[in-house]
């Protein structure tokens, strides 16, 4: 199908409207396609909107999903306390929601889409449009926090996802990290990055979270906090706790330099976790829309200054990966 702007072309004519609203992202949301601070926020909105659904709550009537009600009812959803600072990204998409007809589910996941597309390594994500939005805002208490633990996390992912999203899907739903930062766990430095590399979607962050804690980055400890092991680097709890658990430490481990893997798992659970509360017959298939991502040009790596010898290795299956150290002063990671 040739689109209206006589430009592009669609196997469906209802992805014409995502072509115009790609490149008004990437020129003025991500700073001309890059993986700032913007496509990191706009992928964590896709999994804050997204989880919040229950079906022993959908049976009462409450809807919930990817259906957009995180911008839709952001007066009350982004006081939640685990959507904290989100309302910042909210507000810096929502010009861009006015200025295109697309729905606000379908913005949601298309953006976090398009911003992970601008980080080297990352697989090309779905992006569906057709998804209903949101009548009403998700109930309180369905985002897992940073300081819940492992069962309580489990637990919230299946539910959610009808089982489908067990420990091992968990593991792979937390690969969103390598590309992530705290704003708000502590507020004294906010854009800190889960790993050294957050620019890139790399297994950094895997091999980073087993790595021996020794410092806080900012005036921690604070609640869902942890030692880090880098100067800047943010660990989070529940990182910490997933990644040493007896059920995931080998799946965590695996990831380690397994590019391959990264990718292929990260985009299988990231279109399961974009329908949630959708039925994907209703929807059209506009993937194509999205960029190829730039190939990774780098190794995994220990950080300057750490090896092996820093590793809390959790899992007992299998060794721990032979990398390279990084050369130089040791790592600090500066924020996003």
């Amino acid at each position: 199908v040739r689109c209206p702007d006589g430009q592009h072309f669609a196997s469906n004519a209802a992805c014409c409207a995502l072509f115009p609203l790609r490149d008004d992202l990437q020129r003025n949301l991500f700073d001309g396609g890059q993986c700032n601070a913007e496509a990191h926020e706009s992928l964590r909105l896709t999994f804050h909107d997204a989880i919040a659904i229950s079906p022993a709550l959908e049976a009462q009537g409450n809807g919930g999903g990817a259906d957009g009600s995180i911008a839709i009812f952001s007066h009350i959803e982004t006081g939640f306390h685990p959507n904290i600072g989100l309302d910042e990204i909210v507000e810096k998409q929502r010009p861009f929601l006015q200025r295109h007809n697309v729905g606000v589910a379908d913005f949601i996941q298309f953006a976090g889409a398009l911003g992970a597309s601008n980080c080297a390594g990352a697989p090309q994500l779905s992006a569906f449009v057709g998804r209903k939005d949101a009548t009403r805002p998700a109930p309180d208490g369905l985002v897992p926090e940073p300081f819940h633990t492992p069962d309580q996390i489990f637990a919230r992912l299946a539910d959610a996802s009808q089982g489908e999203f067990d420990e091992i899907l968990t593991v792979w739903l937390l690969t969103a990290h390598t590309v992530a930062a705290a704003n708000d766990v502590d507020p004294t430095i906010p854009g800190s990055p889960f790993d050294s590399t957050p620019e890139l979607f790399d297994s950094q962050f895997f091999v980073e979270t087993q790595l021996h804690g020794s410092l806080f980055p900012g005036d921690g400890p604070n609640k869902g906090e942890v030692l880090s092991p880098l100067r800047g680097e943010m660990r989070l709890q529940s990182d910490f706790a997933i990644a040493r658990d007896s059920r995931t430490a080998c799946e965590w481990q695996s990831f380690v330099n397994n590019q391959t893997k990264v990718q292929q798992m990260f985009q299988f659970v990231f279109h399961d976790l974009s329908l949630l509360g959708q039925n994907v017959d209703d929807l059209v298939d506009c993937t194509e829309v999205i960029p190829i991502p730039r190939p990774l040009n780098q190794r995994t790596h220990f950080p300057a200054g750490m090896s092996v010898r820093d590793v809390e290795q959790a899992c007992q299956e299998t060794p721990f990966p032979r990398l390279p150290t990084d050369v130089g002063p040791r790592t600090a990671v500066p924020p996003v």
